[in-house]
Order: C-alpha cells, then structure tokens, then sequence
C-alpha cells in the first residue's frame, strides 16, 4: 500500500478547524487506498490519525524517544503501527524518506522543518521525485515571503503543490500516482 506522510502541528486541540480540517485529510487518504504516516502524537497528527483509521485506514505513527523527553505522552489512540526512534533526527528523516507522498498541514517550527527538509530532498534529488502538498492559507504566504528568484529556481518552486482543501491535496497525491 502506497504511503502518505502528513506533517503538522501538536498543538490544534479536537473540535478547532485546524483538527477538523486534518481529520477529513486522514478520511479522504484512507478513501483513497492510502496509508498515512504521521509524527504520532498530538494535534493534527491525532486528527489525521483519527479520520484515517475511522474510514478503515492504516496509521503508522513515527515516534521518538527525544520528543517524549520534551513533550511526555506516547502515540495517539489511533496509531496502528508505531515506528519508534531514539532521536528526532531519525524520526523526522523516516517521515521524509518512507512516503509515495506528502501532505503539509499547518504547523509551527517542527512542521516548517519537515516541510523543508522534505523540499530540500526532492530538489536535490536525495530521495525519488512525489508530491509534496502544501494545505492551506499559511503556506502560499510563507513561501512567497521566503521566494527570491536569486535563491530560488521556477523548477524548484514547481517542486510545490497549493492546496485550498483537503480534498484537493488528496486528489493531487492520487493523481501522482498513477
């Protein structure tokens, strides 16, 4: 089974847009025929977790010791397979590297730097070109202010899909599958 990677923050509580919004991400992936992995915990990594496991999915949730030392719960509730690591380093590079395809949710610092290591790779070609989805309002605008054409190339921007709702950025990793 092709696997989604999703990135996003901790910190939506259930019942907010941000998780309402992650929830039918993890839905719609698992309607799909997707697996989603995750980072595991809290936030929108428990909501999309939840909308995939709901609809029949399977939820790989990657973990690390180092973030419980920092933040001390264990997988969300609806994880079917833990990957564990001892550090966020591995962690976030099995995130990275294990997917047909990523998703990038709103999110603070840790979702900023899954979403630029994961960029950073394709450009390079560190790991095999697949779709990397931006959803939501924030990303067109941080990428903007960011962009400049000394630094970086169209090609390289073109490494990026917007999406305006879950059901676009799902339909854009479905579609790149084929």
């Amino acid at each position: 089974m092709k696997v989604i990677s999703v990135f996003g923050s901790a910190a939506p509580p259930p019942g907010s847009p941000a998780f309402d919004e992650a929830r039918l991400v993890g839905r719609l992936l698992a309607e799909a025929g997707f697996t989603v992995a995750t980072g595991g915990y809290s936030g929108t990594m428990t909501a999309v977790s939840q909308g995939a496991a709901e609809a029949g999915g399977h939820v790989i949730g990657v973990t690390s010791a180092q973030i419980e030392q920092f933040r001390p719960l264990g997988p969300n509730a609806w994880v079917n397979e833990e990957i564990r690591y001892p550090t966020l380093r591995e962690r976030l590079l099995h995130l990275v590297t294990h997917n047909d395809g990523m998703i990038v949710l709103p999110g603070g610092i840790g979702t900023l730097s899954e979403m630029a290591l994961a960029w950073s790779f394709l450009q390079v070609g560190e790991i095999s070109a697949r779709p990397l989805a931006m959803l939501g309002a924030l990303w067109p605008q941080t990428i903007r202010a960011f962009f400049d054409p000394m630094y970086i190339k169209p090609e390289h921007m073109d490494l990026l899909y917007f999406a305006d709702s879950p059901a676009t950025a799902v339909a854009y990793m479905t579609k790149q599958q084929t």
